[in-house]
């Protein structure tokens, strides 16, 4: 399974939705949160292309996006292949 980063922030809702959904499917999860390490935020915002709302998910290489990215690849039935390829 690729290994999975997310930038969140202390009390986040959409952040522990997207952890939770994560961890559901068995993930390994690295959260930074953005908050404790502020450094982590320009990178998170570098990483996401300009993006600077939390939760940003990256799955491997890939950039998926926000909470409601990661659900729409799950009501899409896609987010299992990508979790695994």
């Amino acid at each position: 399974m690729k290994p999975v980063e997310v930038y969140t922030q202390p009390l986040c809702g959409f952040c522990t939705a997207a952890l939770r959904l994560l961890a559901s499917k068995g993930a390994q999860i690295t959260e930074i949160d953005t908050a404790r390490q502020p450094g982590k935020r320009a990178e998170m915002i570098q990483r996401a292309n300009g993006k600077r709302t939390t939760p940003q998910i990256f799955i491997g290489d890939t950039h998926v996006g926000g909470c409601d990215d990661l659900y729409a690849l799950q009501d899409a039935g896609k987010l299992d292949a990508l979790l695994r390829a």
